[in-house]
This record gives C-alpha cells, sequence and structure tokens, in this order.
C-alpha cells in the first residue's frame, strides 16, 4: 500500500528530462503519494480539445496536420483555460502584453494553495518565460538516465493511443498482456519509437532544454536527480519534494 504524505506549501511542478526518461511514471508515482497534487497535460488537453472541436481544437488540428508544430500561443491558451477552469487564474490586465497568451490572466488567491505537475510544457525558456505571467513554477526536476538504458526502454514501451498512457513491459507492464488497464482496448507501438527516431529527438531534446534548465536554474528551483530506472529516481524524488513543500 503506498504511503501518502500532504503538502503544507504549493508545489508547482514540471519534469524535464529526455524522451523516455520516465516522466509519465514520475508523475503517476507523484499523484500517488502525494493526493493533493493534479495533473495537467498539455497533450491530453491538445487531444481532448481536437476531439471536441472547439476552436483551438480545429486550429491545432489544421496546424499539425500540415506537419507544424503547435505554436506557443495557442497552447499558452488551452494551459490557461485549463488553471481558469480550477479557479487557479483569473483574467487581467496583461503585465507584458507580448509575453501572454491572446486571453490574459493571473494568479489568484487559490493558486496559492494550488498544487500541480504540468506535463509537455513548457518545453524551451521562451514557453517558460510566457508562463511565469500565468502561475510560475517552483519545482523544476531535471530527470536524467544513461542513453543505453532509455533506448533498451522504449523498445518495450507500449501505448493506448487514445488515451495516451504509456506502459512498459519491464518495469510498468499492463495487466493483460497487449491490452490497456483501464478500457482493455490493444495497445499499439508508437512509429517513432525507434532507436534512430529516438536518437533526434534527444538532439532536438537537448538543444531546446539547455535554455530551458538555464531559466529554472537562474530562478533558483531547478533540482537534478539521476538513475538508471524509475524506481531508482522515485525515492529521491519523493524525499526532495517532501523536504520542500511538506
Amino acid at each position: 500500500m503506498t504511503t501518502t504524505k500532504r503538502l503544507k506549501k504549493a508545489a508547482r511542478i514540471i519534469l524535464i528530462g529526455a524522451p523516455g526518461v520516465g516522466k509519465g511514471t514520475q508523475t503517476e508515482r507523484l499523484l500517488s503519494r502525494f493526493p493533493q497534487l493534479a495533473a495537467i497535460s498539455s497533450g491530453d488537453l491538445l487531444r481532448d480539445n481536437v476531439r471536441r472541436k472547439t476552436a483551438l481544437g480545429i486550429q491545432a488540428e489544421t496546424i499539425m496536420q500540415a506537419g507544424n508544430l503547435v505554436p506557443d500561443s495557442v497552447m499558452l491558451d488551452l494551459i490557461s483555460s485549463e488553471l481558469s477552469s480550477k479557479g487557479w487564474i483569473t483574467p487581467s490586465q496583461p503585465a507584458k502584453p507580448t509575453a501572454m497568451p491572446s486571453s490574459p490572466t493571473t494568479s489568484t488567491p487559490s493558486s496559492l494553495t494550488a498544487s500541480f505537475i504540468l506535463d509537455g510544457f513548457p518545453r524551451t525558456a521562451t514557453q517558460a518565460t510566457s508562463l511565469d505571467h500565468i502561475l510560475p513554477i517552483n519545482f523544476a526536476v531535471h530527470l536524467s538516465t544513461p542513453p543505453a538504458v532509455i533506448i533498451s526502454r522504449i523498445t518495450k514501451r507500449w501505448i493506448h493511443a487514445p488515451s495516451g498512457r504509456v506502459y512498459n513491459t519491464d518495469f510498468n507492464p499492463p495487466k493483460v498482456l497487449g491490452k490497456d488497464d483501464v478500457t482493455g482496448e490493444p495497445l499499439t507501438q508508437r512509429q517513432d519509437d525507434s532507436i534512430d527516431t529516438w536518437k533526434e529527438r534527444l538532439n532536438k531534446f537537448e538543444e531546446s532544454s539547455r535554455s530551458l534548465l538555464d531559466h529554472y536554474d537562474n530562478k533558483g528551483c531547478l533540482w537534478h536527480v539521476e538513475g538508471d530506472s524509475s524506481d531508482e529516481i522515485s525515492p529521491k524524488l519523493f524525499a526532495e519534494l517532501e523536504r520542500r513543500f511538506a
């Protein structure tokens, strides 16, 4: 049975790490360990808006179908809308219009006690700066695992495409081999889960993350953790989170 801990301070967390490092696994374990935490996935928000054919979803889908990345402004709008729906931020006049989403927002008193893990955004220092104006991150975790370990891991990774749930046959297997735990639907492997593709993604991550890590290091909230497995990293992460916020 998982031991739960209560946070005394608001923890606004992002996990930064190379593709396949185990960010999803650490998020699930943090949510189980600290029930106050909420998970906000930019990917889930994007898929949900595309599925519901919202204005932002239609705009994003058109961009993605053309083979382009969804602009920062659209992602910021998605995230600020989600934070607003939770009552953590409210509309206000922008302090820096060029750095803000199209619907400016600001922190509210309730955001001072809001604890969450934001997944998939920000990925660059520019995005982080924009997010700072909405609801600043106060714990940026840099997860590090040797590339050889990750390569071995991604070849054993399976996903439930409709939901984005990720499994690994070594350390996070589905309850029934080849089936999603929630729906029972078949699992598949992503087309980009190949060694060559992963190396390309790693190079892009290292290029974009350098300034992101510097951004949070300069703000004094960056913490590094290393390990060959999620089981090795999790206890260290739990201990640090408790030291800072519990």
